[in-house]
């Protein structure tokens, strides 16, 4: 039998067993490692200056904007009002139900949607859903899904009184192509 000139390397051909144990041993240390991972939120190189994360774009508030809506000597009252992703850009609309402040009958609303751009100081109407000269009022109002939903309550003809709209109809706008598209979702009911 020859004797190894380096000692410690006598033992390097490997028997069967010992490759067993060792892919035994790597599949543990792999199958453990899929299962402790870290916190991704926490996770940094070493030596890396952390940058805490962005906060999310706000809502614009439409306190305080001026909606092209002419109501004389009554201010323009914000109704309702919701908010969401509408054109997929990752910051929030706000869409508003705005009326005339009057004190009796049913005043038209205006359905207007705002946004605002990093670094200005105030939102601004993008888009009129519904126009106040259209005659509607607005019920049930939701934002939900990247998509604007509301019941519009109108008037078969001039005859019919400011207080008592006599039509009911159920509209939902998306965006689409650069622009809000109108649609009557299909479980829409006239009365």
């Amino acid at each position: 039998m020859q004797q190894s000139v380096v000692p410690e390397l006598a033992h390097t051909q490997a028997s069967p067993i010992q490759w067993v144990a060792t892919a035994t041993a790597i599949a543990g240390v792999v199958a453990l490692s899929s299962l402790v991972q870290p916190d991704p939120a926490r996770a940094a190189q070493p030596g890396a200056d952390p940058k805490p994360a962005a906060a999310p774009a706000a809502a614009p508030d439409p306190t305080g904007v001026d909606f092209p809506i002419v109501c004389g000597p009554v201010k323009a009252l914000v109704e309702k009002k919701a908010s969401g992703d509408l054109d997929g850009d990752g910051h929030p609309e706000t869409v508003a139900v705005v009326r005339c402040d009057a004190g009796s009958g049913t005043p038209p609303s205006g359905v207007y949607v705002l946004t605002q751009a990093d670094g200005a100081k105030e939102p601004r109407v993008v888009a009129t859903l519904i126009d106040p000269k259209d005659r509607l009022s607005v019920t049930d109002f939701a934002v939900r899904d990247g998509a604007v939903t509301a019941t519009l309550l109108g008037y078969s003809s001039a005859d019919v009184p400011s207080c008592c709209p006599d039509l009911r109809e159920n509209a939902k706008w998306q965006w689409k192509n650069g622009a809000f598209i109108r649609s009557t979702p299909s479980e829409a009911r006239g009365t």
